[in-house]
């Protein structure tokens, strides 16, 4: 069962699941002058805390993935994630809107909060978690549908179906497709280039109007042409929604990132696990890094 799969048996079952308590945030929210965030990363003065991740370990059965994890994500940034294969990235990502719950064995320690609410908590509901935190995934995955379908696909499910056309053109506007697609948009998206199918992707999920966008290597199957649409398009979302990026790539991170965490695997246990070496803003990290292990990376003595 792919990941879609699970998201829209879950949304089958938000009947059941509108009677809990859902995550709820205000309109406006307050600007945070918090003390420095984890790992040492100053907090930006101008953007309110979006995601305050607290010591987080996650497990798969007894293999521990990512050891002890702190720190704080912002509002209308771009944060992205960094660091060799292996070292916990797409989980930690991941388990911001819950996508590794149906892993079998999978856990977690420590606190994820959102907007200052428990993720992990008794009374979240899933579904509006993954609505409020949507997620494009690495190879583009359209639905064998057209291209407004799998637009409009997400907010039919959850009733959002007030002008709804209206809904579909303005996620595609924002995706940086329409011009491309709005004499088209019956045929099937299975007919859209690969860039054109990663940007569909993104307007399916910016439609159902999230807070948070989480892209797990976006561009990584992409041409150079088509990734540079993709990151021209952060640059624009940013300024609506709150996104996180896991790139392989160190110069798009340098390029689309106000601020980067640098993962690595820690090696002086018994067990190699990965973990938070170094979290700061993307101009920090990539020219004056504290860490050493960072420095090497961004350099290229290790990948």
């Amino acid at each position: 069962m792919t990941d879609w799969d699970r998201t829209a048996s879950q949304i089958r079952r938000a009947e059941e699941a509108r009677r809990r308590i859902r995550i709820r945030t205000e309109p406006v929210l307050p600007v945070i002058t918090a003390p420095p965030a984890g790992n040492g990363a100053a907090a930006p003065q101008e953007h309110s805390v979006v995601f305050d991740i607290r010591d987080i370990s996650l497990y798969y059965g007894q293999s521990r993935a990512l050891a002890g994890t702190s720190l704080k994500i912002y509002r209308n940034q771009v944060t992205a994630v960094i660091g060799p294969s292996g070292c916990g990235k797409s989980t930690f990502i991941r388990s911001l809107n819950r996508m590794n719950d149906p892993i079998p064995g999978f856990r977690i320690d420590g606190q994820v909060l959102y907007h200052g609410h428990d993720l992990y908590g008794s009374k979240a509901n899933r579904v509006e978690v993954r609505r409020r935190i949507g997620m494009v995934f690495q190879k583009p995955n359209p639905f064998p549908k057209s291209i407004y379908d799998n637009v409009a696909w997400a907010a039919r499910n959850l009733g959002m179906k007030h002008r709804l056309d209206e809904r579909v053109e303005q996620a595609l506007i924002q995706a940086a497709l329409w011009e491309e697609v709005k004499d088209r948009l019956k045929d099937s998206a299975l007919g859209l280039s690969g860039g054109q199918q990663q940007r569909l992707c993104i307007a399916r999920a910016i439609a159902i109007e999230p807070d948070v966008l989480l892209l797990d290597e976006p561009a990584s199957a992409l041409d150079p042409v088509a990734t540079a649409s993709i990151e021209d398009l952060m640059h624009n979302l940013k300024h609506r929604f709150t996104i996180v990026i896991v790139t392989h790539n160190m110069q798009q991170a340098a390029r689309v990132a106000d601020r980067t965490a640098f993962f690595s695997l820690d090696t002086t246990g018994p067990v190699r696990v990965g973990t938070l070496i170094e979290y700061g803003d993307t101009d920090t990290i990539f020219r004056h890094a504290a860490d050493p292990r960072t420095r090497d990376y961004v350099a290229g003595k290790f990948g």
